[in-house]
């Protein structure tokens, strides 16, 4: 079949626009529509959830959304494609069955599973599976097709397969439906949320619309929404997905490596871009495994400290705490929020964040935070916290290993209930694994005149985490501005910058088609998102701190949008 496969997206994550399903069944024609809804840190959700009642373990607001629109779906000839299933595929297939039968529908409903790993020592332990499990569920005829850990990108990718019947061996055209995957994955994020210039869009950024994917035979796609809905499908707004929360140009999955450094992007038209030209090559030997431990308890506490001697005032709290309380666990960060000579009371403020981590609850909990309360009438001048003593609350520490591909049973539940094994690839790569960082630059000479401005205003820039590390994602509007940037932002500049990556692993990484640089900062978020105390525990505001620094911009680089809009990488 000629025709290219129209899949959208309904879901970037556990908690995202819950009428975005029925806002993309109405909207327009579709084919497929996916939903994602697994992050690292909702693994361990659906884990503690699973402690408490072992029936649970998936989305229980996906069942909520599907229940106004299933029979639309069924209708129309949409088939809906989730890991939503989460820890329990099986038993979220078992209330879809049960859903569809209280309204009076038919629906075939396949599932995927293999991907939980036995380890008696982790809360949850799931490799990463591929999307041709997917693919065997939809080949025999499943309307509904749940998963649990895949990646966000199969969701996408195991439709196409079925669709066009790709083999194991059809690597570049698995690489470009990965790739599409990947930028409808987050949902909105594609269309315009989270974009450095919200304030060209359309419509401001107000409301984006749901991507689409039109994946063709050969793996290309183009990107484009329903008509009429908010934001916009510009070059620029897939770059900034296409950069989310990756490392080198090899970009790691099951099933395929996907080269990013050879992704074209080309306007196609008002909202549709054109991706084309993804090579691929043959994947790992072996499974990325997302485990999740409880780490132990946490709580929080947040003094105001106004007016003058702030260092001082912050120093006295940290001794009284220390001795009340012990030193071990302790955190203090001290957020210099004030502004001098301020006329009002916030202005004039700082704020000193302290935290504690304690595998004892009872340290943790409200002998910590009252030790904070007591000191209300007894520390420094004008003392006072935001925060209310409470108890402590547990915290889970996510790390990542790999298995090989064959020690993991990949099996795809057929609507009919025959479970099929699905074969691991017989060609992989063993040394996928080793992408080597790009080496410094030469930094160029800037002997004309400069200016002092944002480094924003000719970059844009997109960050995320990935367990422990961040990823910072930096796009030049025009090819000047790469010219420049690709010689100017190096490793150690970057530590100027943001003087927190300075003592990290920071590796660096240039995607030239993409007009972009992107680097991968080691252990920034430390054991986690869930474990974080930093104040951007996911370093969503990584590439925004970023910009908003003042530099020496060459005085002739534009400050505006790109002069010829989508043809970057044509």
């Amino acid at each position: 079949m000629s025709a290219p496969l129209r899949v959208g997206n309904a879901s970037g994550f556990y908690g995202d626009r819950a009428t975005a399903w029925r806002e993309m069944l109405d909207g327009g024609e579709l084919d497929v529509l996916t939903g994602d809804y697994l992050a690292e840190l909702t693994m361990l959700i659906l884990g503690r959830d699973r402690m408490r009642d072992p029936a649970l373990g998936y989305a229980k607001t996906f069942l909520r959304q599907l229940e106004g629109c299933l029979g639309t779906a069924l209708d129309r000839g949409v088939r809906i494609v989730t890991n939503a299933g989460g820890l329990n595929p099986a038993g979220l297939a078992a209330a879809i069955g049960s859903l569809a039968d209280r309204l009076g529908l038919t629906a075939r409903i396949g599932y995927v599973e293999g991907d939980a790993l036995a380890r008696p020592d982790a809360l949850t332990a799931n490799a990463y599976l591929g999307a041709f499990g997917i693919a065997a569920c939809l080949d025999a005829g499943a309307d509904v097709v749940v998963t649990g850990r895949v990646t966000d990108a199969s969701l996408a990718v195991g439709p196409a397969i079925a669709r066009f019947g790709w083999g194991r061996n059809d690597l570049d055209a698995l690489a470009g439906a990965t790739v599409a995957g990947h930028l409808i994955e987050c949902g909105a994020q594609v269309t315009g949320g989270n974009f450095s210039f919200f304030t060209e869009l359309p419509d401001g950024g107000h409301r984006p619309g749901f991507p689409i994917a039109e994946i063709h035979p050969d793996g290309s796609s183009v990107l484009t929404k329903h008509p009429g809905t908010g934001g916009a499908v510009t070059v620029e707004t897939v770059t900034a997905q296409l950069l989310y929360e990756v490392g080198g140009p090899a970009y790691l999955g099951p099933d395929v490596v996907t080269r990013l450094d050879t992704v074209r992007l080309h306007q196609d038209g008002p909202d549709r871009v054109r991706v084309s030209g993804v090579r691929g090559t043959p994947p790992p030997d072996t499974l990325k495994v997302g485990v999740n431990n409880l780490g132990g308890f946490r709580n929080s506490m947040t003094f105001v400290l106004c007016g003058l001697d702030v260092p001082a005032k912050a120093a006295l709290v940290r001794g009284q705490l220390e001795e009340a309380v012990g030193k071990e666990g302790l955190e203090f960060t001290l957020a210099r929020t004030d502004h001098p000579d301020a006329a009002d009371t916030e202005a004039a403020s700082a704020l000193l964040h302290v935290h504690l981590r304690d595998g004892d609850k009872a340290r943790a909990g409200r002998a910590f935070s009252a030790a904070a309360v007591e000191l209300a009438l007894a520390s420094y001048p004008g003392c006072t916290l935001t925060t209310l003593p409470g108890d402590a609350t547990p915290y889970g520490v996510f790390t990542a290993d790999t298995v090989p591909q064959d020690a993991v049973e990949h099996v795809a539940v057929l609507p009919v209930g025959e479970r099929v094994p699905i074969p691991p690839p017989t060609r992989t790569d063993a040394a996928a694994h080793a992408t080597e960082a790009d080496g410094a630059p030469a930094r160029p000479e800037v002997t004309g005149p400069t200016r002092r401005a944002p480094l924003g205003e000719v970059v844009g820039a997109r960050s995320g985490d990935k367990g422990g590390d961040a990823n910072l994602g930096v796009w030049a509007r025009t090819d000047a501005t790469y010219a420049w940037l690709r010689g100017w932002l190096t490793v150690e500049r970057l530590a100027e910058l943001l003087p927190e990556t300075a003592p990290l692993t920071v590796e660096r990484y240039e995607l030239p088609h993409l007009r972009a640089v992107n680097f991968v900062v080691r252990g920034l978020l430390g054991q986690g998102v869930a474990a974080s105390t930093r104040f951007d525990p996911q370093a969503k505001a990584l590439g925004e701190l970023l910009r908003c620094r003042v530099v020496d911009l060459p005085a002739g680089l534009s400050a505006g949008r790109p002069e010829r809009v989508g043809e970057a990488g044509a």
